[in-house]
Protein backbone atom coordinates (compact mmCIF):
# COMPACT_ATOMS: atom_id res chain seq x y z
CA UNK A 1 0.00 0.00 0.00
CA UNK A 2 1.21 3.36 -0.97
CA UNK A 3 2.03 6.09 1.60
CA UNK A 4 -0.90 8.13 -0.09
CA UNK A 5 -3.22 5.19 -0.15
CA UNK A 6 -2.23 4.32 3.68
CA UNK A 7 -3.27 8.36 4.83
CA UNK A 8 -6.33 8.03 2.55
CA UNK A 9 -6.99 4.76 4.60
CA UNK A 10 -6.38 6.44 7.53
CA UNK A 11 -8.39 9.83 7.20
CA UNK A 12 -11.51 7.57 5.95
CA UNK A 13 -10.94 5.49 9.14
CA UNK A 14 -10.98 8.53 11.18
CA UNK A 15 -14.63 10.23 9.10
CA UNK A 16 -16.16 6.77 9.55
CA UNK A 17 -14.81 6.91 13.72
CA UNK A 18 -16.95 10.20 13.57
CA UNK A 19 -19.66 9.02 11.94
CA UNK A 20 -19.21 10.62 9.02
CA UNK A 21 -20.81 8.86 6.14
CA UNK A 22 -17.86 8.33 3.23
CA UNK A 23 -19.93 9.48 -0.14
CA UNK A 24 -18.18 9.18 -3.63
CA UNK A 25 -17.77 13.22 -3.54
CA UNK A 26 -16.26 13.30 0.11
CA UNK A 27 -13.98 10.50 -1.33
CA UNK A 28 -12.86 12.22 -4.14
CA UNK A 29 -12.19 15.82 -2.05
CA UNK A 30 -9.98 13.75 0.45
CA UNK A 31 -7.96 11.94 -1.92
CA UNK A 32 -6.84 15.47 -3.82
CA UNK A 33 -6.00 16.93 -0.78
CA UNK A 34 -3.56 14.57 0.23
CA UNK A 35 -1.97 14.38 -3.13
CA UNK A 36 -2.00 17.75 -3.29
CA UNK A 37 1.02 19.60 -2.55
CA UNK A 38 -0.24 23.02 -3.22
CA UNK A 39 -2.61 23.71 -0.68
CA UNK A 40 -5.71 24.31 -2.83
CA UNK A 41 -8.48 26.40 -2.37
CA UNK A 42 -12.03 24.90 -2.80
CA UNK A 43 -12.46 26.41 -6.21
CA UNK A 44 -9.68 24.71 -7.13
CA UNK A 45 -10.54 21.20 -6.01
CA UNK A 46 -14.63 22.01 -7.32
CA UNK A 47 -12.29 22.95 -10.64
CA UNK A 48 -10.21 19.67 -10.44
CA UNK A 49 -12.71 17.46 -9.59
CA UNK A 50 -16.20 18.66 -11.58
CA UNK A 51 -15.60 16.88 -14.80
CA UNK A 52 -15.54 13.27 -12.38
CA UNK A 53 -18.74 14.79 -10.12
CA UNK A 54 -20.54 16.87 -13.07
CA UNK A 55 -23.73 17.31 -10.34
CA UNK A 56 -21.22 18.48 -7.61
CA UNK A 57 -21.22 22.43 -6.62
CA UNK A 58 -18.85 24.46 -4.83
CA UNK A 59 -21.10 24.32 -1.66
CA UNK A 60 -20.49 20.44 -1.70
CA UNK A 61 -16.83 21.34 -1.79
CA UNK A 62 -16.86 24.01 1.41
CA UNK A 63 -19.17 21.42 3.26
CA UNK A 64 -16.53 18.96 2.95
CA UNK A 65 -14.20 21.25 3.90
CA UNK A 66 -15.73 22.11 6.83
CA UNK A 67 -16.00 18.63 8.22
CA UNK A 68 -13.10 17.50 7.66
CA UNK A 69 -11.34 20.79 9.18
CA UNK A 70 -13.92 20.08 12.22
CA UNK A 71 -12.92 16.20 12.44
CA UNK A 72 -8.95 17.77 11.92
CA UNK A 73 -8.28 16.05 8.96
CA UNK A 74 -7.41 19.64 7.22
CA UNK A 75 -6.19 22.94 8.15
CA UNK A 76 -7.81 26.00 7.05
CA UNK A 77 -5.31 28.46 6.23
CA UNK A 78 -6.25 32.20 5.12
CA UNK A 79 -4.05 34.73 4.25
CA UNK A 80 -5.46 38.02 4.35
CA UNK A 81 -8.49 38.85 2.00
CA UNK A 82 -7.59 35.73 -0.45
CA UNK A 83 -9.25 32.60 -0.58
CA UNK A 84 -8.93 30.29 2.03
CA UNK A 85 -6.34 27.25 1.12
CA UNK A 86 -6.78 23.96 2.40
CA UNK A 87 -3.59 21.78 4.11
CA UNK A 88 -4.15 17.86 4.79
CA UNK A 89 -0.36 18.13 6.80
CA UNK A 90 -1.91 18.89 9.95
CA UNK A 91 1.44 18.61 11.84
CA UNK A 92 3.63 21.83 13.12
CA UNK A 93 5.09 23.31 10.18
CA UNK A 94 5.85 26.21 8.58
CA UNK A 95 4.66 28.18 5.62
CA UNK A 96 6.41 30.06 2.47
CA UNK A 97 4.44 32.39 -0.02
CA UNK A 98 5.29 33.80 -3.12
CA UNK A 99 4.18 37.38 -3.56
CA UNK A 100 3.94 36.99 -7.02
CA UNK A 101 2.04 33.57 -7.91
CA UNK A 102 0.63 33.10 -4.60
CA UNK A 103 1.99 29.17 -4.00
CA UNK A 104 2.54 28.00 -0.36
CA UNK A 105 5.33 25.79 0.14
CA UNK A 106 5.69 23.63 3.41
CA UNK A 107 8.99 23.74 4.97
CA UNK A 108 9.49 22.04 8.55
CA UNK A 109 11.54 24.13 10.91
CA UNK A 110 11.96 23.05 14.80
CA UNK A 111 8.84 23.87 16.11
CA UNK A 112 9.03 27.95 17.94
CA UNK A 113 7.17 26.47 21.14
CA UNK A 114 9.66 28.72 23.03
CA UNK A 115 8.10 31.99 21.49
CA UNK A 116 4.78 30.71 23.12
CA UNK A 117 5.82 30.16 26.46
CA UNK A 118 7.80 34.05 25.89
CA UNK A 119 4.98 35.54 24.62
CA UNK A 120 2.96 33.75 27.31
CA UNK A 121 4.93 34.85 30.17
CA UNK A 122 4.98 38.87 28.56
CA UNK A 123 1.30 39.03 28.11
CA UNK A 124 -0.59 36.43 30.54
CA UNK A 125 -2.23 35.49 27.68
CA UNK A 126 -2.81 31.58 27.33
CA UNK A 127 -1.49 30.75 23.94
CA UNK A 128 -3.24 28.20 21.98
CA UNK A 129 -1.31 28.09 18.73
CA UNK A 130 0.95 30.29 16.66
CA UNK A 131 1.88 30.46 12.46
CA UNK A 132 4.90 31.51 11.15
CA UNK A 133 4.78 32.90 7.07
CA UNK A 134 7.56 33.90 4.93
CA UNK A 135 7.04 35.58 2.19
CA UNK A 136 9.30 35.69 -1.26
CA UNK A 137 9.29 35.06 -4.90
CA UNK A 138 9.33 31.06 -5.82
CA UNK A 139 11.84 29.76 -8.40
CA UNK A 140 9.61 29.63 -11.26
CA UNK A 141 8.48 33.67 -10.41
CA UNK A 142 12.31 34.75 -10.53
CA UNK A 143 12.72 32.63 -13.67
CA UNK A 144 9.98 34.67 -15.58
CA UNK A 145 10.80 37.98 -14.53
CA UNK A 146 14.42 37.38 -15.61
CA UNK A 147 13.23 36.46 -19.15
Amino acid sequence: MAVSDHRLQEAIDTLKDSGVRITPQRHAVLEYLLNSMTHPTADEIYKALESKFPNMSVATVYNNLRVFREIGLVRELTYGDSSSRFDCNTTDHYHIICETCGKIVDFHYPSLNEVESLAEQVTGFDVSHHRMEVYGTCSQCKNKAAH
